[in-house]
C-alpha cells in the first residue's frame, strides 16, 4: 500500500476546519497528519475553511483557527481558502451535472420530505429519497405551502445497484453496498451548496491527491467517489485516521479535560510538545517516545498508523511536557515564560527583567516544571520584593534555635564582595563546622528566608540568583520574624 504513496508524484494534501468553534485536539492531530504527509514527500499542504454553515461560522473562529495553527508550527503553502468565496464554482459544477443527467432538480418541501420519511420508517423501510423528482422537467411555478413559486434543490443521482469499494491506505479495503446511497442534495433550494458536493469540487480544484481525515467522515466517502466519477475526475487516496477518545473509552469531550488548542497553550504547554503527543496518537516509530520536526518528518508514513481508535491521556502529555521544557534552552525559556509571569501577577506588563539573569534563574528550575505556569510560580521567590511565609515551614524552621545561626550568617554576607556560590558555599562551610552542625541546620532556615517554603534548587545557587540585596533584606526580615 505504501509503495503506491512513494510512487505518486506532486503529492497535495489538505486540511479543511469548519469555523464553528475553536480547533480542537481531533482537528490538529487531522492537520498534523495531513502537514507530516506532505513534508515527507516534499509535496503541498493546503488550508481550507469551510465556512458554509453562515450561522454559526464566524471571522473570529477563522482566526482563532490561524492563530492555532500557526502557534503549533504547521505552516500550510496554500490557502487559507473560504468556501464562501467560491460559490458560484460550486453552482456552476452543478449545472454541469445537470446538463450530463447526472443530477436533477427536485421540488420536494422539507415538510413533505419529513413526512415521507415517517412513513417509510413506521413501515420498516429505510427513509431515503423515493427519486420520485428523478425524472421530472425542470419546471416552473411549483407552488409552495404559502402560494409562492417553489424553489428546486439539485439531487444527485447515486447508483442503486452494486458496491462501492473504498481502498483505505490505513484500513484497507471497505466495502458499501450502493442500494443504501441516498440520492443526496447538492446545492440547496436556497442556491447554497452541501458539504459533501463543495468538498469534491474543492478537491478536484485543487488538484488532491490524497484525502487524510478522521473516520467519522468515512460514511461520507462512497457518495463523494461517486461525485469524482460523474466529474470525469480522478479520485484521491484516502486515509482515514481512527478517532481519539478520552480515559473512559468515550469520544474525547470538555468534560476529559481541555480540547481546544489554544487552551493548552494558555496552561503553559509547549507547542512541539503538544505537536509529538498529538502524532504519538495513533501513530508510531519503533519505542521512540520524544522526537524532534525533522524525525516526525522523515519517519512518517500510513504503515506505522494504528486501526484502533486512541486514547488521550493527560497525563503523559503533562510529562512530556516537562520534557521538552528541560529539554529547552533556557534562553528560549525566558522568552516563553514572560507573559505568563504577567498572567500570575509576578511582574506587571511592560516590566523589564534582565535576560541574562533570567535564563540564570530559569536553569536551576527547568527541571522541575512541567508547565510554563509552573515554572513562572516557581521563578516568584527569585523576582518579587517580598515574599510570604509558609506556616508550617516558618513554624519548624524560623525559631530561637536558627536565629543565632541566621544573624551570624547575615554579619558574614554583609562584608561579601564575591556573591557566586562557590564564596556562598565556603562561609557556609566555616559556620557549620565552627557549629557542629550539618548543613541542613543551617540551609533549611535559610531557605524558609529566602523562598517561604522547604524546596527549592540548591541554596547556594538560590543566594547567588536572588542577590546579595535582596538576601540581606530577607534574612534581616526572617531574624525579626522570630523575635
Amino acid at each position: 500500500m505504501e509503495g503506491s504513496i512513494i510512487l505518486q508524484d506532486n503529492v497535495r494534501v489538505r486540511f479543511a476546519p469548519s469555523p464553528t468553534g475553536h480547533l480542537h485536539i481531533g482537528g490538529v492531530r487531522t492537520a498534523l497528519f495531513n502537514y507530516l504527509f506532505a513534508r515527507h514527500y516534499k509535496g503541498t499542504f493546503i488550508l481550507r475553511i469551510e465556512d458554509t454553515d453562515r450561522s454559526r461560522s464566524t471571522e473570529e473562529f477563522i482566526e482563532a483557527i490561524l492563530d492555532s495553527m500557526k502557534w503549533l508550527g504547521l505552516d500550510w503553502d496554500e490557502g487559507p481558502f473560504r468556501k464562501t468565496d467560491r460559490i458560484d464554482i460550486y453552482r456552476n459544477y452543478a449545472d454541469k451535472l445537470i446538463k450530463e443527467g447526472k443530477a436533477y432538480y427536485c421540488y420536494c418541501s422539507p415538510e413533505e420530505l419529513e413526512a415521507r420519511r415517517k412513513e417509510a420508517m413506521a413501515q420498516g423501510k429505510s427513509p431515503r429519497y423515493d427519486g420520485r423528482c428523478k425524472n421530472l422537467e425542470r419546471v416552473q411555478g411549483v407552488e409552495g405551502s404559502r402560494g409562492q413559486e417553489r424553489n428546486a434543490a439539485v439531487r444527485f443521482k447515486m447508483p442503486q445497484e452494486g458496491q462501492t469499494v473504498v481502498e483505505d491506505l490505513i484500513r484497507g479495503k471497505i466495502v458499501f453496498e450502493n442500494n443504501q446511497l441516498d440520492d443526496l442534495i447538492i446545492m440547496r433550494s436556497d442556491g447554497t451548496p452541501t458539504y459533501n458536493f463543495t468538498v469534491v469540487v474543492d478537491d478536484v480544484d485543487m488538484k488532491i491527491t490524497h484525502v487524510i481525515r478522521g473516520d467519522d467522515h468515512l460514511n461520507n466517502t462512497p457518495k463523494q467517489l461517486h461525485i469524482y466519477k460523474a466529474l470525469g475526475y480522478d479520485i484521491p487516496l484516502f486515509a482515514h485516521l481512527p478517532m481519539i477518545l478520552g480515559s473512559d473509552k468515550t469520544r474525547l469531550s470538555k468534560r476529559h479535560g481541555a480540547t481546544s488548542v489554544m487552551a493548552y497553550k494558555d496552561m503553559g504547554y509547549l507547542p512541539d510538545a503538544l505537536v509529538n503527543y498529538l502524532v504519538k496518537l495513533g501513530w508510531s516509530y519503533g519505542d521512540q517516545e520524544i522526537f524532534s520536526r525533522e524525525e516526525l518528518i522523515k519517519y512518517f508514513s500510513f504503515e506505522n498508523v494504528g486501526k484502533a481508535a486512541a486514547v488521550f491521556n493527560p497525563e503523559k502529555l503533562l510529562w512530556l511536557n516537562s520534557q521538552y521544557i528541560i529539554n529547552t534552552p533556557a534562553e528560549k525559556l525566558a522568552e516563553l515564560v514572560m507573559p505568563f509571569l504577567v498572567k500570575e501577577n509576578i511582574i506587571s506588563e511592560g516590566q523589564d527583567l534582565n535576560k541574562e539573569w533570567l535564563s540564570k534563574a530559569i536553569k536551576t528550575l527547568k527541571e522541575r516544571s512541567k508547565t510554563l505556569i509552573e515554572l513562572a510560580n516557581s521563578l516568584r521567590y527569585y523576582i518579587a520584593e517580598e515574599i510570604e511565609y509558609d506556616e508550617k515551614a516558618k513554624a519548624k524552621f524560623l525559631n530561637e534555635k536558627s536565629r543565632g545561626l541566621l544573624i551570624e550568617l547575615n554579619d558574614r554576607l554583609t562584608s561579601v564582595t564575591d556573591f557566586s556560590t562557590q564564596e556562598l558555599e565556603k562561609i557556609f562551610k566555616e559556620i557549620i563546622e565552627k557549629h557542629n552542625i550539618k548543613l541542613g541546620n543551617l540551609a533549611q532556615p535559610v531557605r524558609v528566608a529566602m523562598t517561604g517554603g522547604t524546596e527549592s534548587p540548591g541554596i547556594f545557587e538560590v543566594l547567588e540568583i536572588v542577590g546579595k540585596e535582596k538576601t540581606l533584606r530577607r534574612l534581616e526580615k526572617a531574624i525579626k520574624v522570630i523575635g
